[in-house]
C-alpha cells in the first residue's frame, strides 16, 4: 500500500546520507557542539542564547521576530541575553532558586521566549500552560506543580483562583498597565528594576528544565520531566529533520503552552543560531503568505490544517507574493493525507515532511527527512540515534505491516525522565523490558517506514498537547443538565477528526437544539475554545460492560450505524 515515492527536492540538506547516519551516529557524537564539551559547565539557557551573544560574528544576528497585528519588534541574540538576564535576576529577587517552578501562561508574545531563556538561565523549572486553558484545567496542573511564581496577562488572571495555591508566592503580570491585586508584579517595572549582569546557575545535564503536562488515561494530568539534557535532541532535529541553519527563518505555528511552542519555537532554533518567527493564530492564506514574504521565513513547520487552509486557496494566490525564500515545510500533530501533499507540491513547488512525536518523546523522533524519498502518507523513518520498532501486547516484535503499539530503545536525550510526583504512572512506558512505550498504534513497511494508526489510549491531540477524553467528559459532567458523558473522535469526509460527545441528560431537561449550543458553550468556557466537542448526541444510556467500564468501541459502532452485542448498562 502506499507505494508511490515523491523524490527528494533537496540537494545540500544537512543530513546527505541517512543510512550511513543510522550506521555511525552516537549521541556523544553531539557533545562537541555545546561549549559544556570542554568547560564542563551546563546550561540549555546559555548554549541557545548567551554562546551566540558572546560572539562577535552572531551577536547581533536576529534571534526573535515577532509579529501581531501592528505590533512589530525584533530581538537579537545580544538583546535577548540581556533580557533574559534581566528576567532571571528579577526571578531571583523574587526568592526563586534552582529547582523552583514558574508557570509561564501568556499568549506568542516577547515576553514568553524572554521568560523561557530567562528560567532554564537560573535553573528554574518551566511549567508551560496552555494559553486559551480556563480555570478547571489552569487549576489542576498548577495544583499539581506547585510553582512559586506564574506569568501572566490580566484576562487570563481572571482564570486563576490565586487563594487556591498556597505555594504561589508571587504574580507577574504583562501588559498595560492596570490595577495590581496584592502579590501582583507588572512586568514592565520587575524588568526595569532588575540587574542585566549574567545569571546563568550551572546545572547537571540531567537537571529538570522543562514541566510539561499531558493528560493520563483518567481525568489527572500528568507533569513530564524533561532535562537540560534533551538540547542535543533539539539540535540535531532541528537541523537533519526541520535542515535548519544559521541564516534560517523559522516559523513553528505553535500555541504558547504546547510542548512545539517550547522546543521548535525557541531552543531548537536558538541552539542553531537561527531566527525563531512568532506571531497569533493563523487561519487566512493571505495573511499566511503575506507573513512568510515580509520575514522571508524559509523553514515552515505548522499543522495540516494550516496546510489544508493554503491548498484550499489555490494556486493563483501565491505567485501574488514573493514567496523565493521559502524552502523547507514540514508537519506535525495529524498524519497528512496524501493528497494534501500533492496539492501543496502544485500549489507551492514544496513538499510538505511530516514529522511525529509526543511530550512523551521530547522531540522529533519519526520525520521525512530531506534527504529521502517521502511515501505519501507515511510518516517517514527514526531520527538517526533512535532505533524504533512495533510491538504486540506481549513486547514482541511485529512483521511488516503488523499494527501494534510504537515503541523506542530507551536513551535518546529528550526522553521524558519521570513523571512529576506520580513514578507509578512512568511505570506503563517503560513496561516491557528494552522499550519505551508509546500510546500511537503503528506498522512498519519492507523499507523502514512508519504508518501511523491511531492512539491507544482514549487521549487527542490538540493545540496544547495531548488532552484526555476523561478530562474533558469530566468538564461536560459539571454542567447541570448533564448525568453522564462519553466522548470519542470521529471521522468526516473532509479528512478531519473531531470529537463527539454521547451524553445522558439528567431526568429534569429535555434534548434541545439550545442545550447542545449550552453545554458546548460550558466547555468552552471552563475548559478551552478549541477542545469543546464539536457534535453532541443525546442518548437513553452509555453503553457498559459488567464491570461498569465505558465501552468506546460500542459508541463508535453506533456513529458508524454498525451491530453491535447486548451489552449492560
Amino acid at each position: 500500500m502506499f507505494e508511490n515515492r515523491l523524490v527528494p527536492q533537496a540537494r545540500d540538506a544537512n543530513l546527505r546520507d541517512y543510512e550511513t547516519a543510522c550506521s555511525s551516529f552516537s549521541w556523544d557524537e553531539v557533545n562537541a557542539s555545546f561549549s559544556w564539551h570542554t568547560t564542563g559547565l551546563v546550561n540549555i539557557g546559555y548554549e541557545a542564547i548567551d554562546r551566540h551573544a558572546e560572539n562577535p560574528a552572531t551577536a547581533q544576528r536576529t534571534c526573535l521576530l515577532y509579529c501581531r497585528g501592528t505590533q512589530r519588534s525584533a530581538l537579537t541574540y545580544a538583546q535577548m541575553r540581556t533580557l533574559s538576564n534581566r528576567f532571571g535576576n528579577a526571578l531571583r529577587s523574587l526568592g526563586v532558586k534552582k529547582g523552583d517552578r514558574v508557570f509561564l501562561f501568556l499568549p506568542a508574545v516577547p515576553e514568553l521566549y524572554i521568560a523561557l531563556a530567562g528560567c532554564a538561565k537560573i535553573g528554574a523549572i518551566i511549567v508551560p500552560l496552555y494559553s486559551n486553558f480556563r480555570e478547571s484545567a489552569v487549576k489542576a496542573r498548577m495544583l499539581d506543580a506547585r510553582g512559586k511564581v506564574l506569568v501572566t496577562t490580566p484576562n487570563r488572571r481572571a482564570h486563576i483562583p490565586s487563594e487556591e495555591f498556597p505555594d504561589l508566592e508571587h504574580i507577574i503580570i504583562v501588559g498595560p498597565d492596570t490595577d495590581l491585586d496584592a502579590g501582583e508584579i507588572a512586568w514592565d517595572a520587575l524588568m526595569a528594576a532588575a540587574s542585566d549582569e549574567p545569571a546563568i546557575q550551572w546545572v547537571e545535564r540531567e537537571d529538570p528544565l522543562l514541566l510539561v503536562y499531558t493528560s493520563g488515561q483518567d481525568s489527572k494530568p500528568l507533569g513530564l520531566v524533561h532535562v537540560h539534557d534533551a538540547m542535543r535532541g533539539y539540535l540535531v532535529t532541528a537541523q537533519w529533520v526541520l535542515d535548519l541553519r544559521p541564516d534560517d527563518v523559522l516559523w513553528t505555528q505553535a500555541q504558547p503552552g504546547w510542548l512545539m511552542s517550547v522546543v521548535y519555537s525557541a531552543f531548537a532554533p536558538w541552539l542553531c543560531g537561527a531566527t525563531s518567527f512568532v506571531t497569533g493564530k493563523m487561519h487566512d492564506a493571505r495573511m499566511i503568505y503575506r507573513l512568510i514574504q515580509d520575514h522571508r521565513v524559509s523553514v515552515l513547520y505548522t499543522i495540516p490544517t494550516i496546510y489544508r487552509i493554503l491548498a484550499a486557496a489555490g494556486e493563483e494566490l501565491p505567485r501574488q507574493f514573493d514567496l523565493k525564500s521559502l524552502r523547507h515545510l514540514a508537519s506535525v500533530v495529524e498524519p497528512l493525507f496524501p493528497d494534501l501533499i500533492y496539492t501543496m507540491l502544485r500549489v507551492l513547488g514544496l513538499q510538505v515532511h511530516d514529522t511525529w512525536w509526543t511530550a512523551e518523546t521530547g522531540m522529533i523522533t519519526i520525520a521525512n527527512f530531506p534527504c529521502l524519498p517521502i511515501k505519501p502518507g507515511y510518516l517517514g523513518k527514526p531520527v538517526p540515534g533512535m532505533t524504533a520498532t512495533v510491538l504486540d501486547e506481549d513486547g514482541r516484535q511485529v512483521p511488516a505491516f503488523t499494527m501494534g503499539s510504537l515503541a523506542f530503545k530507551p536513551g535518546w536525550p529528550a526522553m521524558v525522565r519521570s513523571i512529576w510526583g506520580n513514578p507509578e504512572a512512568y511505570q506503563r512506558y517503560i513496561r516491557h523490558p528494552e522499550w519505551f512505550v508509546t500510546d500511537d498504534t503503528a506498522f512498519m513497511d519492507h523499507d523502514g517506514y512508519f504508518f501511523h494508526q491511531g492512539r491507544t489510549d482514549d487521549v487527542i491531540i490538540t493545540a496544547a498537547g495531548k488532552t484526555g477524553f476523561a478530562e474533558i467528559e469530566t468538564t461536560l459532567q459539571q454542567h447541570p443538565a448533564v448525568a453522564e458523558a462519553a466522548v470519542i473522535r470521529v471521522h468526516h469526509t473532509d479528512g478531519q477528526r473531531k470529537l463527539k460527545a454521547f451524553i445522558r441528560l439528567k431526568d429534569a431537561y429535555q434534548p434541545s437544539p439550545l442545550l447542545q449550543r449550552k453545554i458546548m458553550a460550558f466547555v468552552k468556557n471552563n475548559f478551552a475554545p478549541d477542545i469543546a466537542p464539536q457534535e453532541i448526541q443525546f442518548c437513553d444510556h452509555l453503553p457498559r460492560d459488567q464491570y461498569g467500564n465505558l465501552l468506546r468501541r460500542v459508541l463508535k459502532a453506533w456513529e458508524l450505524g454498525l451491530p453491535v452485542k447486548t451489552v449492560r448498562t
